[in-house]
């Protein structure tokens, strides 16, 4: 199964101040603030949830298309991407902005204050989704976060063209409205959330699950320290539980990484409790590691993880693929 990839494309600026913010800021003067943090840490990470995702993807032999806008400065992103497997004959380079960059700082104590510069990604509409489908061989859509408008038009796009799509709102779940999401979640082969964001999913649509496994052929929960569960209209959710041996470095990118492992194992064909498996195993890789795409995968070491946590046959049927 051939999987393009949609959504943010950006790179992560990360910073870290030596001290509290709280000792600097001065309640009685928030209506003039002008402050410089001297910091003493920097770390550039590559991120975004589509090369996140399309990066998994790449990694585990799937030679996902990547779909987006970024700009000039995207070359050296470009080239660790295409070492990786990563098709990015489908991204797009703007002629005046920047790729999309997060900026943040973070003190001592855990607080931050950060900014998010769309930058190129908001050109992604000029980007002709179905074309790329068509050109591409491609069999489904993943429509990650991203500039809602393309959101809006890949979805529509891909609904009107017959070809199969995902729905995956992440960052975007505070943004969207409810009419946006239910145009967005109408005729999902896939929607992904989390826990929180199913409830504000259901609160801002109005439906209840029931109502969204009438318009949706699988939704996928993931779960946080207690797994996933995959939900469809008539079957029994399907629940596995996470990776017991994991050891929490970093979060950024978990759900990025259980996405590009889950849809791996479904176009291999295995079963949903398997793809489940390989999710959680995908999203221990980026939580034992500070950055969202720094981690590197082994099959021995993907094969071991499995057997203590799923047993031999699972580890078996997950790594026969890999090489």
């Amino acid at each position: 199964m051939r999987i393009a990839v949609t959504g943010s494309i950006a790179t992560d600026h990360l910073m870290m101040f030596s001290g509290k913010f709280t000792d600097t800021l001065i309640a009685e003067k928030l209506d003039k603030v002008s402050l410089s943090f001297l910091v003493g840490e920097l770390e550039i990470r590559r991120g975004g949830v589509a090369g996140n995702i399309a990066f998994g993807l790449g990694c585990l032999g799937l030679n996902p298309l990547l779909v987006g806008s970024v700009g000039a400065d995207f070359a050296e992103y470009r080239d660790w991407l295409d070492a990786h497997g990563v098709d990015t004959s489908g991204v797009r380079t703007s002629a005046t902005k920047h790729t999309a960059r997060f900026v943040a700082t973070n003190d001592t104590v855990g607080n931050q204050i950060a900014s998010f510069y769309p930058g190129a990604m908001s050109e992604d509409c000029e980007i002709d989704i179905a074309s790329l489908v068509a050109a591409n061989g491609v069999d489904l859509v993943l429509i990650g976060a991203g500039d809602p408008a393309a959101m809006q038009q890949y979805t529509s796009d891909c609904r009107a063209a017959g070809v199969p799509f995902a729905a995956d709102f992440s960052q975007q779940v505070a943004f969207l409205d409810g009419d946006s999401m239910r145009t967005l979640i109408e005729g999902a082969t896939y929607l992904f959330c989390n826990e929180y964001e199913e409830a504000v999913i259901e609160s801002k649509t109005g439906w209840s699950n029931a109502d969204i496994l009438e318009r949706v052929t699988t939704r996928i929960i993931t779960l946080g320290a207690a797994g996933a569960r995959v939900e469809q209209k008539g079957e029994e959710p399907v629940v596995v539980g996470p990776v017991p041996d994991a050891k929490f470095v970093e979060p950024t990118g978990a759900g990025d990484a259980f996405r590009c492992g889950f849809l791996a194992a479904v176009s291999w064909g295995l079963s949903t409790e398997r793809a489940i498996q390989l999710g959680n195993l995908m999203a221990v890789h980026v939580l034992e590691t500070v950055g969202p795409q720094e981690y590197e995968l082994k099959s021995a070491t993907l094969a071991e993880r499995a057997a203590t946590a799923y047993g031999d046959t699972a580890a078996t049927e997950l790594t026969s693929r890999l090489s």
